[in-house]
């Protein structure tokens, strides 16, 4: 089904993003003693700082950028235990008991976002619905119901499903109740207030440069220093990495269009077996809402489906990110009758080897330093988790769950292939990235035959230099070597940014740093 006559303007932004007013935290100015420091503005950091809060210690969260601006505003928002067909590899792999501990965490994860829309009020678009993996082959069917066993197995509300509410067939499903979504900026907005004030802090345009992991711990901003008892590195890859993490979990990149439809919203959240994965879900806000944000609404309307996937690995494939959103068009208009395409952007996470995330000490060396991270796109639900377990784990010293997120475990049945099959490809990629610089592999720089718009890494002086030509014909020239490990940088074509392929580091065509592990920018080079 589609619609020829659609107009085709979607905005180049985060729906969540466009929906809500941008934040004003100031930075830190000179120096703060507290008792946690908290390092990222996502759901991880959030959720964290308000357990802290709520239990009696003062926190300062640091934020790079702006709160909730990075990968927890670029999500699907689907809060849910059900994290594709994972549960019988969990039982297979770790064992029923710390199954169990992944399952309990993320069914009272929903809860706690449940339990804090209600006492605060929070006008989030928070709803229970149905979440669905259905099997996109009659080949997957077997394993639908192998995961429905496992999935009732460590008590989880997991049924198999004959047919599922989407307009087109599939081979069975396996269907979660009682799962949640949500509108996840104005939630973590609400959240954020709550912990600004009464001795703690949200700071802005804070970065933090260094983590000294002494007891008190000194976190080095470029405004000042911070001291605290106990540190939480809740960025989306860790800015403390002595333990080896950029080795055991591997960037993947996803696509999302939120789409008007000309038929009845879909009830319930769906992804797919196939891959890549295809996700769909409705956002629906509350008619009280009038979906409208500072910085624009929803629609006529409101209700838009949220429509995506083509997931890949930064390092392994060539097809330019423009592609990828017009195969998640394709499929929009292949199973719906799309009117329009409001939005569109991507999203970066990381998948751990084993695809279980990292949530408790940060290394063996660091007994109060702690890390959440490797949600590997289910951030909403494990990043609330992780708010809970790390509070637990500085506040009381346990907590019921942490057993199976920890990232001094060792899991070699579960991680071992994908541990060297991820980091064979990024040596690949770094050798023949070294080989072509090296030997010439790359044209000279020239900028003559540069169009508008167009990007290309060239080789000038024996270095690998980033060009890029904007619309006014301004050329824009930066190292295309990134400080993280030295891989060459791609071009992002669709949102005109320079990305690595190793470790997933993002940098604007000027060079500044948009996402790492990358904590320096790409070097400005002269033409």
């Amino acid at each position: 089904m589609s619609n020829q006559n659609a107009p085709e303007s979607p905005r180049e932004e985060s729906l969540w993003l466009a929906t809500t007013p941008t934040t004003d935290y100031g930075p830190l100015e000179d120096g703060l003693d507290v008792d946690v420091a908290v390092i990222g503005g996502g759901i991880t950091g959030l959720s964290t700082a308000i357990n802290l809060k709520e239990a009696g210690r003062t926190v300062a969260v640091l934020e790079a950028d702006r709160i909730v601006e990075s990968t927890t505003g670029h999500t699907t928002a689907k809060l849910t235990s059900q994290h594709g067909l994972i549960y019988d590899t969990l039982v297979s792999e770790f064992g029923e008991e710390r199954a169990r501990q992944y399952a309990d965490a993320n069914e009272v994860a929903i809860d706690e976002v449940q339990q804090r829309v209600e006492d605060g009020d929070i006008d989030c678009d928070f709803h229970r619905t149905q979440a669905y993996t259905y099997a996109a082959s009659a080949d997957d069917r077997e394993t639908i119901r192998d995961e429905v066993a496992a999935a009732q197995r460590v008590g989880l509300p997991a049924s198999y499903a004959e047919a599922t509410p989407l307009p087109f067939d599939t081979h069975g499903a396996v269907r979660f109740d009682e799962q949640a979504e949500f509108h996840p900026r104005k939630y973590l907005l609400a959240i954020a207030e709550a912990v600004h004030g009464d001795g703690s802090h949200v700071f802005e345009e804070t970065r933090a440069l260094e983590v000294e992991p002494n007891s008190p711990s000194r976190i080095e901003t470029e405004h000042g220093d911070v001291t605290a008892d106990d540190v939480v590195v809740a960025t989306h890859f860790p800015v403390l990495d002595r333990a080896g993490y950029f080795a055991r979990m591997h960037p993947h990149r996803a696509y999302l269009l939120a789409v008007r439809i000309d038929e009845t919203p879909l009830e319930g959240m769906f992804y797919s077996t196939e891959s890549p994965p295809a996700t769909m879900r409705t956002y629906a806000p509350d008619a009280a809402d009038g979906a409208d944000g500072e910085n624009g609404g929803a629609g006529e309307d409101g209700e838009l489906l949220l429509v995506g996937g083509q997931s890949h690995k930064p390092s392994v494939s060539g097809v330019p990110t423009s592609e990828r959103y017009r195969r998640c068009e394709t499929f929009a208009r292949e199973h719906f009758t799309v009117e329009s395409i409001e939005y569109r952007w991507s999203t970066m996470d990381y998948e751990p080897v084993d695809q279980v995330p990292f949530i408790g000490t940060i290394d063996p060396l660091a007994s109060n330093v702690y890390v959440g991270t490797g949600f590997g796109g289910w951030g909403m639900t494990t990043g609330t988790a992780a708010g809970m377990i790390l509070a637990d784990l500085i506040v009381e010293g346990s907590s019921p769950w942490a057993d199976v997120f920890d990232p001094q475990r060792l899991t070699p049945g579960a991680s071992a292939k994908s541990f060297l099959g991820e980091n064979a490809k990024v040596g690949g990629s770094f050798v023949g990235d070294r080989i072509k610089s090296l030997l010439a592999g790359l044209e000279q720089g020239s900028t003559a035959d540069l169009a508008r718009g167009d990007a290309r890494v060239v080789r000038r002086t024996s270095q690998p230099v980033g060009l890029y030509r904007d619309e006014n014909g301004a050329t824009h020239a930066v190292s295309a070597t990134c400080p993280h490990m030295g891989c060459l940088v791609r071009w992002n074509d669709a949102e005109r940014t320079w990305d690595c392929p190793c470790h997933g580091s993002r940098f604007t065509y000027d060079g500044d740093v948009l996402s790492g592990p990358a904590l320096e920018g790409l070097l400005y080079r002269e033409l």
